[in-house]
């Protein structure tokens, strides 16, 4: 880490060399004449930004059992992800090289880092209590499929298991309703010292945990827990339930930033909203400024180039056999030395029909500050433009699911409305006098209308979210539908 730390973009370019070496006989490599490319901007040049669906016939090869197509090692696994909303599935590749050099590697340096700053820690003492998907095994040719956290846990040590809980048989079940009774039963027994997974599924975990004992917070149940490894959503609209189960001033919440397509980014500090950049795990970074992304201006930028402040999409060369993909992710940088970042959103996850560019990071700051002021407790939401009218103009509808309801609602609206002008001023524009957008609308969501709704998809549990921006009214309109029927789950 030192390394990357001291020379970040010299260590980028080196891994950028060594990556296209690799490949240079694949067939993607002899497409683009990998064995000429000396440099950085040759690569530019020749390689083009992909998309997964300019990848998917490639990938469909791979799966079938084909080699050498876009990497020269056989790749056996695939991590099975439909993002938040595609109701299409993904197959993203997992070389041995990525499980190992990325995914694995990654897992170690956040343990290093946790216990380099926590010298007195009893982590070792205890379990980790870990939350994954499910895995499904494609049953042709050889390859695999499933969630990627199902992935690594079939691939780990047998004496991972010893560390760990719950078993991996019971890590593994498809049936996520009677996996979490399983987890449940299974861990209550345990000792359990840290926690690692989704902040939304682990939340709904540690509930069961605490209605299934009789308890009213965790470390009446596992004394010695001490830290809680999470990523996947943003944490911030969970911090105070999670405050609520977890009284103890000491303990520790430390993010990471990782994805099917691999381990990009990890907390290196106790109690900072800032996550270091890793540098050296196989990936190759370049950057796309938001301000220029989808338009005929769009420009493509290395690592050297980046502002602290400017939003980015992130593109990414792996050493799974990605090349120039689009993971779909924006981040912002706090800092170019060393390069640090904050997840801001996603790149589809936008409303932008009145040039408001509102986006999830502005939406979540400003949801924070509402519950905050009108002392509430919020469990998800979404938002969605309500499209104008005739004369009528234009506004967001918010959905929310409220564990703590605001004693009023039409004052959390007003509040919430003023929090999104002051985080973001394009849509402070559109609000001045009602000029394009009337005040935000909120519909209040029945108990567990997004559980439901992610079931009624199939999408429970692992790394499955809710959509939290749309510019389309698709999904709010499926959920204000189900939002006048009764709940599916008790």
């Amino acid at each position: 880490m030192e390394l990357f730390l001291k020379y970040p973009n010299e260590v980028q370019l080196e891994l950028l060399n060594v990556l296209i070496e690799t490949a240079k006989n694949t067939e993607l490599g002899k497409t683009y004449d990998f064995d000429s490319i000396s440099n950085y901007e040759t690569f530019k040049e020749r390689v083009p930004i992909r998309s997964y669906e300019d990848y998917e016939s490639m990938i469909e090869r791979s799966r079938l059992g084909e080699n050498n197509i876009f990497w020269p090692t056989s790749i056996k696994w695939f991590a099975k992800s439909s993002g938040t909303t595609s109701a299409k599935s993904k197959f993203i590749p997992v070389s041995q090289e990525s499980l190992e050099d990325c995914h694995y590697a990654a897992m170690k340096d956040l343990l290093c880092m946790y216990l380099n700053n926590n010298e007195n820690s009893q982590l070792f003492t205890g379990k980790s209590l870990r939350l994954g998907g499910s895995k499904e095994l494609y049953k042709k040719n050889g390859t695999s499929f499933g969630d990627l956290s199902a992935i690594m846990i079939a691939n780990m040590p047998f004496w991972a298991d010893y560390s760990s809980t719950p078993s991996s048989e019971v890590s593994l079940m498809s049936d996520w309703e009677y996996k979490m009774k399983a987890i449940v039963q299974e861990t209550i027994q345990e000792n359990v010292t840290s926690l690692a997974g989704v902040p939304s599924w682990m939340l709904v975990l540690l509930n069961q945990v605490l209605e299934t004992t009789g308890n009213e917070n965790l470390f009446e149940i596992w004394n010695n827990l001490e830290v809680y490894f999470h990523g996947g959503v943003n944490f911030d609209p969970y911090r105070d339930q999670y405050n609520k189960i977890l009284p103890k001033a000491s303990f520790k919440y430390y993010e990471i930033y990782n994805a099917s397509e691999g381990f990009f980014a990890i907390q290196d500090h106790n109690d900072s909203s800032e996550l270091l950049l890793m540098l050296d795990y196989g990936i190759f970074y370049e950057f796309i400024p938001m301000d220029t992304y989808d338009t005929t201006n769009e420009k493509v930028i290395p690592l050297s180039d980046v502002e602290v402040g400017k939003n980015y999409a992130v593109i990414i060369t792996t050493n799974a056999g990605l090349w120039r993909y689009k993971i779909g992710d924006t981040v912002r940088f706090t800092s170019i030395n060393p390069y640090r970042i904050k997840v801001s959103g996603r790149t589809k996850h936008h409303i932008n029909v009145f040039g408001e560019e509102l986006i999830i990071e502005n939406a979540e700051e400003a949801l924070r500050k509402t519950a905050k002021i009108t002392n509430c407790e919020i469990v998800d939401y979404t938002v969605a433009p309500i499209f104008m009218e005739g004369r009528e103009k234009g506004a967001h509808e918010w959905i929310i699911e409220f564990k703590k309801h605001p004693d009023c609602i039409k004052e959390f609206e007003s509040i919430l409305d003023q929090n999104v002008q002051q985080v973001n001023s394009d849509y402070e524009a559109k609000r001045y006098n009602n000029t394009t957008l009337n005040m935000l609308q909120i519909c209040q969501a029945r108990k567990g209308l997004f559980y439901d709704w992610l079931k009624k998809k199939g999408k429970l549990g692992g790394q499955h979210k809710i959509p939290r921006l749309s510019n389309k009214r698709t999904y709010v309109e499926e959920l204000l539908e189900l939002n006048k029927v009764n709940s599916f789950s008790s």
